[in-house]
């Protein structure tokens, strides 16, 4: 099966209505977690949240790493 050529360089309004969901969903998140740290008293518990609202933040930051290179790097 043969494929036409699509720019990979292009993000869609659909991609990136797509790429705002998910980053809404993971600062969301990211913000519950680090406000709700404050409240926890036991080690175990805010040790999970830091990991999770440094996941988040993560998740975050590729979501805007695309959005700002949408091809990727052509050096490579």
């Amino acid at each position: 099966m043969k494929y036409e050529n699509v720019p990979v360089d292009i993000i869609t309004g659909k991609d990136l209505d797509y790429l705002s969901d998910m980053f809404q969903w993971n600062y969301n998140a990211f913000k519950k977690t680090c406000n709700d740290i404050e409240y926890i008293n036991n080690q175990e518990l805010m040790d999970i949240f830091g990991e999770a609202s440094d996941l988040f933040e993560n998740n975050m930051n590729c979501i805007l790493d695309i959005i700002n290179n949408p091809g990727g790097d052509t050096n490579e």
